[in-house]
């Protein structure tokens, strides 16, 4: 698992979102975005994280950043996901992991005494010129925002 690191520039990501739109690095140009990799929509962690990101995404607009949410998903589960918990931000169906692989999220993993390759859960924080400023590896689910900001 080779993960970015602070000062690292970002890579040129380009996947569709839940609703089919194509999402890129470049769209976010001049703004800070949060890019939160996560295993599995609509399981307990990973909708107590996005939850906690909603319930606190004015604040999150209000400091200029964006936030986008990944996974390797199909679009529908992203939408599913999105409109079960009206979540007001994009997340990208990354089903050929281009963006996970690009981000170096992927890898072995344990859970429950087996071995297994899986997202490992991770929050960067990118800077309007593409250049990352933060990486959080151990992401608090039900507090993330706060980690963030």
């Amino acid at each position: 698992m080779n993960t970015l690191k602070v000062g690292d520039k970002a890579p040129n990501f380009e996947a569709k979102d839940n609703q089919g739109t194509v999402r890129k690095l470049s769209d976010y140009s001049g703004k800070k975005l949060v890019v939160f990799f996560y295993p599995k929509a609509s399981t307990p962690g990973c909708t107590a994280e996005a939850c906690n990101l909603r319930d606190n995404y004015h604040t999150f607009q209000a400091q200029g950043y964006e936030i986008l949410g990944v996974s390797a998903d199909s679009e529908k589960r992203q939408q599913n996901f999105v409109a079960k918990y009206e979540l007001p931000f994009p997340l990208l169906a990354d089903e050929d992991h281009a963006v996970i692989n690009g981000f170096g999220v992927w890898g072995p993993k344990k859970f429950m005494g087996k071995e297994y390759d899986g997202i490992h859960r991770t929050t960067f924080v990118v800077d309007g010129n593409g250049v990352i400023e933060e990486v959080i590896s151990k992401v608090k689910t039900k507090d993330h925002a706060a980690q963030i900001l």
